[in-house]
Parts: structure tokens; sequence; C-alpha cells
């Protein structure tokens, strides 16, 4: 009876329209390569990718109900964000090779199929993922403070 209601549990995690949304953001912002693309929108493209990355913190918190899961998932839309900052497309450039919506869903796939290898990874690594979190949240700060001073340094030189 056990098993059949983790079957029904994952079925049901699976047709979800939070599910299915997050299977087609992988597919478009990442195999399509929509996330690069994104990115060269000066000042918006870094911000647009990172509400992409709502569903997967949504999902991962609200539905699998994994805080191990939902710091991974954060830390990767991070990671994605600090390296999309990179100035002069280099970070556009990264966000094709990058792929963090199919990293995420990756992993959620893992916690809705039970695969214990992906669930037993995630959970190793929730403390460093913490450490990561504050790590990142500090190098994206000093990105947007470097990149506003240049663009103020560049302003004045008109």
């Amino acid at each position: 009876m056990d098993k059949l209601a983790k079957h029904q549990q994952r079925q049901q995690a699976k047709e979800s329209k939070v599910y299915r949304m997050m299977e087609a953001m992988e597919r478009y912002m990442d195999r399509y390569y929509l996330d690069a693309i994104i990115g060269f929108i000066p000042g918006w493209g870094d911000a647009i990718s990172l509400l992409c990355a709502a569903p997967f913190v949504y999902f991962s918190a609200r539905v699998v109900k994994s805080v191990p899961l939902t710091l991974a998932v954060i830390n990767n839309a991070l990671r994605d964000i600090l390296l999309g900052l990179i100035p002069f497309f280099v970070g556009d450039i990264i966000d094709v090779f990058h792929r963090s919506n199919s990293r995420n869903m990756a992993m959620v796939r893992g916690f809705v199929e039970g695969d214990q290898v992906v669930i037993k990874q995630v959970n190793q690594r929730a403390w460093q993922a913490v450490a990561i979190l504050i790590a990142l949240l500090a190098l994206i700060a000093l990105m947007i403070w470097l990149l506003i001073s240049f663009g103020q340094y560049l302003f004045s030189l008109l």
C-alpha cells in the first residue's frame, strides 16, 4: 500500500502544471538557448532568468518539501545569475554551457522519481549549498556594484 501511495504521489507531481512548466522552461531556456539570448538584454536579462527559476524553487519547497533540494535549486539559479553578470557578453556565452535549468530539472526529477543517488548527493551537499549561497549573494552584490561603478565611470567620460 505504501508503494502504491508513493507511486500516486509521483504521478500527481509529474502531471502538475508546475512540473510541466519546469519541463518547458528547461527545454526553451537551455536546449534552445533562450537563457543566453535573454541575457543580451542589458540590465534585465539576468533578472528575467532569475524569475524563470521561480517554478523550480516553488516545486522543490512546496511540492517535494525538501530543504536541501530547494537550497540546491537556489544555488544553481544564483550561480547562473552571477555567471550571466560577467560583462562584454562573456556571461551570455557561459550561459550556453552552464544550463542551470537542466541541472535543476535533473535534481527535481531525481527527487520525484525517488532516485536514491540524486537524493543522497543533494542531501550530502546541503550545508555546502548554504555556504555557497551566502558567497554567491555577496559576489552578485559585488558584481552589481562594480557594473554600476563602471557605468558611472563611462558616463563621466562623456
